[in-house]
């Protein structure tokens, strides 16, 4: 109880301290105009409420990672507390952050043109191909989870293919009509659902009759039931991606950059969602040794029950009753729904910034889209535990470049780009090991001492890339082309 309680505090205490931080070093201006003033176009730049602006952004980045990541990541034992809470603050609330408000200084740009415009045109042709499919692996990973859910509350004739065609007919609606239209009104009743299940669960374990078994006095060895083939490192980092840092929230922020009123948001909107989100990942790692009694028996039930999802059923349903269990697994239905529909909406954006096509028409919005939903249709056929590994190393993947092309901007502005370049190091040296060291067909099957060797000599040359850099801007050799 004590770790979740200082942990909790941690996080909560980030955000007033960390986040401050990287605010005065981003050089936030209150009285700048905003994308959703400047090119407002009724569907995708709209100004909105801040507490809706907030709740979009939280369901956006939330999904199924800060549960079924957080659960899946505390299997490696206790470390993974210190990854949630540290990762959070110096990591993924950094990387939301800076991304969106990259993001409102360039008219509301997608991450692809951002990082392009810091790490040149190959870099920006790669970041658009691996965004876009992130964003449609993301919309199909995220159909089936809820579509099974809604499957095993429902009588027999709306099974799993029935939930499956809803889900993706409010995905494809979600996607073309102006934001405001269905994500504005339908984000607040989801956003209840799922703050509900948070401060349910959160209640139980601290008023409960319920021990965590946390493990912190026997070391921070990894507990995982098969640690030669899932040692701590890398393949915790990759596990628990969205509950502490993760290269999706960086396509979700331009998104939302479009709607925000004032750069004075920008904070409480993109670091203090992230922050929201961590929280959410511990109170779910928490619940799941609390629940199963312990490291090795959360092993046992993971391996005699259905994975993830039968788990989380069990807890909310457990611990809060028939009501509060029904309420509870809505806010987990629709988290990964509300991350969906944005993600293939973000892709429409995406593609449509390639193409430098407007989306004012909804003709031209179907367009772009039609392609998106066929593919996203295509890839739900493959088998869910692949493409959930996909999804994780290429998200990470993606919060990788992220934050190179964010330590760029902040030096060529004159800024603290420290704040970005360790944790750009960090994510690096995570995402090779893993590919490298990851068993075929994911990835190469190297040994650990040649996967990690490796991602230390990439660490090298992008760190050399970086400084030579550094060396060519400060003697005015080199001049970028771009203004904010």
């Amino acid at each position: 109880m004590t770790t979740l309680l200082i942990s909790l505090a941690v996080l909560i205490g980030g955000y007033f301290v960390y986040g401050l931080i990287a605010e005065k070093v981003f050089g936030t201006d209150y009285s700048r105009p905003t994308p959703a003033q400047t090119k407002a176009d009724g569907v995708d730049y709209i100004p909105l409420p801040t507490w809706k602006v907030f709740l979009i952004q939280f369901l956006n980045i939330a999904g199924l990672g800060p549960i079924f990541g957080a659960i899946m990541g505390v299997m490696f034992g206790p470390a993974a507390f210190i990854w949630i809470v540290a990762g959070t603050i110096f990591g993924g609330a950094v990387h939301d952050f800076i991304s969106a408000m990259m993001s409102l200084r360039s008219g509301g740009d997608s991450l692809p043109e951002l990082v392009g415009r810091e790490l040149g045109p190959a870099v920006k042709m790669t970041m658009r191909v691996v965004s876009t499919v992130l964003l449609i692996l993301v919309g199909a990973v995220f159909v089936l989870t809820p579509a099974g859910l809604l499957a095993d509350m429902t009588p027999d004739w709306a099974g799993n293919f029935f939930w499956i065609g809803i889900i993706f007919l409010y995905y494809m609606l979600a996607t073309v009509l102006p934001i405001d239209k269905l994500i504005g009104r339908f984000y607040p009743v989801f956003g209840f659902a799922l703050l509900f299940m948070a401060a349910g669960l959160l209640g139980v374990l601290i008023f409960g009759d319920v021990t965590i078994p946390d493990g912190f006095s026997e070391g921070l060895q990894n507990r995982h039931s098969s640690p030669e083939t899932a040692p701590l490192f890398p393949m915790m980092f990759v596990s628990i991606a969205c509950g502490a840092i993760s290269g999706f929230h960086a396509t979700q922020s331009p998104m939302m950059a479009r709607c925000l009123k004032t750069e004075k948001l920008a904070r409480p909107v993109f670091y203090g969602a992230m922050v929201a989100e961590g929280i959410v990942a511990l109170i779910w790692a928490a619940a799941a040794i609390a629940f199963t009694g312990g490291y090795g028996e959360l092993a046992d039930y993971m391996g005699s029950h259905a994975g993830a999802g039968a788990l989380v059923h069990d807890i909310s349903v457990g611990w809060l009753g028939t009501l509060g269990g029904f309420l509870a697994l809505l806010g987990v239905i629709a988290a990964p729904i509300t991350t969906g529909d944005t993600a293939l909406r973000s892709a429409r954006l995406i593609v449509a910034d390639f193409m430098h096509t407007s989306q004012s028409s909804l003709r031209n919005r179907l367009l772009i889209s039609i392609p998106i939903f066929v593919l996203t249709f295509g890839i739900m056929m493959i088998d869910f535990n692949v493409l959930w590994r996909y999804f994780a190393w290429t998200n990470q993947t993606l919060a990788a470049f992220t934050l190179w092309a964010a330590t760029v901007y902040l030096a060529r502005h004159g800024k603290a780009y420290v704040i970005c370049l360790v944790p750009a190091l960090f994510m690096t040296t995570v995402v090779i090991t893993y590919i490298l060291f990851a068993p075929s067909p994911e990835g190469f099957g190297l040994p650990m001492e040649v996967a990690l060797g490796s991602a230390v000599v990439v660490d090298l040359c992008f760190l050399g890339l970086f400084a030579r850099y550094q060396a060519l801007r400060k003697s005015g050799r080199l001049i970028h082309d771009v203004s904010y």
